[in-house]
């Protein structure tokens, strides 16, 4: 039996977990790897990829700059989140606000260290993805669509990481990016419809705050009509090889994700939205393994031409 010390303990690891979103990270680093080995790197071998020394530690830092970014945006949104998320707020706040703060420094000095074992560049890039998380969590966060914009770059800018290392710029790679993009800004605007409440009290201005819920869902949908475009070029004009059942799969989703968003009003039905558009983007990075490398070559070989 563990002793009352030991417990409490365990519990302020289970809170750290709670607060670094430990369940998303690993998603995070899955999707990094097959981007590089089916769509950024397509010519090397897979070994060398996994085996790439570089490129575990921009996988590596991109991870704990993450932790780090969801350390600080708890320790903005601790009041938020007290209305919006009364039970993972109640375990969040087993790690006190001081530690967080203590946990957030040392994290970003690690990467900030361990970036310049990469190259000068990487230290640039890293230390300036810590100040936008910074900056967006401070300041940006409750600005209307200026903080959803900054959150969803946020998100696929570990991914940019990547594709400046590899230097591997083509057409396709900007589509899926684009398309990545959209799916999270969706996703964000729906949390913003989800967290209404909490916004309200906290002096958020988001757009359901300022523009009411129906000119969120008008903004959603144009979005959402938006992904025609970048999911049109990877089914039509490029070749993804076997991810086509994906974006055909998407779209069948996001019509269904459509016709929910207008029935729904209230938290409940938002949190629905919510997990289905995590589920899409989710699934999306288990189906980048459907990719033919060999296809991506051709295809980038048809483009220089």
């Amino acid at each position: 039996m563990l002793s009352r010390k030991n417990k409490l303990l365990v519990m302020k690891i289970i809170s750290l977990f709670s607060v670094v979103r430990g369940y998303n990270i690993p998603i995070i680093v899955l999707a990094q790897y097959l981007s590089a080995i089916f769509i950024l790197a397509p010519k090397r071998r897979a070994l060398d990829v996994l085996l790439d020394v570089n490129l575990f530690l921009i996988v590596f830092l991109s991870a704990l700059t993450i932790a780090s970014g969801y350390i600080i945006n708890n320790f903005y949104d601790r009041e938020k989140d007290l209305i919006n998320r009364p039970n993972k707020s109640m375990l969040d706040r087993l790690v006190s606000q001081k530690t967080k703060l203590q946990v957030y420094f040392a994290v970003n000095f690690i990467v900030f260290l361990l970036a310049f074992l990469i190259s000068i560049r990487a230290v640039l890039f890293f230390s300036s993805y810590i100040f936008l998380i910074w900056f967006y969590s401070h300041k940006l966060k409750k600005m209307a669509f200026i903080g959803n914009l900054i959150a969803s770059f946020l998100a696929v800018l570990p991914f940019f990481a990547i594709l400046l290392y590899y230097k591997n710029f083509y057409s396709q790679i900007f589509a899926h990016a684009t398309f990545l993009f959209l799916l999270i800004l969706i996703r964000e605007m729906i949390k913003d419809l989800e967290n209404i409440k909490g916004d309200v009290a906290n002096d958020y201005q988001t757009i359901p705050v300022l523009f009411g819920e129906k000119i969120s869902k008008q903004i959603i949908t144009v979005l959402t009509l938006g992904t025609l475009i970048p999911v049109y070029l990877l089914i039509e004009i490029f070749e993804v090889g076997y991810m086509d059942i994906y974006f055909y799969f998407s779209l069948i989703v996001l019509l269904f994700f459509l016709q929910l968003l207008w029935k729904s009003n209230d938290k409940s039905g938002y949190l629905k939205l919510h997990n289905i558009l995590k589920l899409l983007i989710v699934s999306g990075v288990f189906c980048i393994v459907l990719i033919e490398p060999e296809v991506l070559i051709h295809g980038k070989r048809l483009l220089k031409l």
